[in-house]
């Protein structure tokens, strides 16, 4: 329904209707899963129709989507007590790939909204139902 980045007490994006993108880059990411994961996102039918079924997607709706990067998607909490992020991208990849992404979500139409890259951001969200999916290429690679 809502979300939000503040950043240093400074709110820098918001949107109503639609999702709340958080985006991990890992070290084997390249632009083509960038490309893919926008056409899926624009597309996959996760929002209700009249009938209450899950018919629509963020472009039918005339969603938004904030893309925050989110390396922590990558921890390893397979050993000890505190996470390993060595799976996630370097930064400067990470970036550039989060940006390649937002860009072409909004090619295929859905307006983007971006958290700032490294920041410590407060990220809020009033989430419907609620509805979290992971979306993965390649999910035998996956964390």
């Amino acid at each position: 329904n809502e979300a939000s980045v503040v950043v240093n007490n400074n709110p820098i994006s918001k949107i109503k209707n639609g999702l709340l993108i958080l985006v991990g880059i890992g070290h084997q990411d390249t632009k083509s899963e960038a490309e893919w994961l926008a056409q899926k996102a624009a597309k996959l039918r996760i929002f209700s129709d009249q009938n209450g079924k899950t018919n629509l997607s963020l472009k039918n709706v005339n969603g938004s989507a904030l893309v925050v990067s989110q390396f922590t998607l990558y921890a390893d909490t397979e050993k000890g007590l505190r996470p390993s992020f060595i799976k996630a991208a370097e930064p400067k990849l990470a970036e550039t790939l989060v940006n390649y992404f937002a860009k072409q979500l909004e090619n295929q139409g859905v307006p983007v909204q971006l958290g700032q890259f490294g920041a410590h951001m407060q990220v809020t969200l009033i989430n419907d139902g609620p509805v979290t999916i992971y979306m993965d290429r390649n999910p035998k690679s996956a964390v």
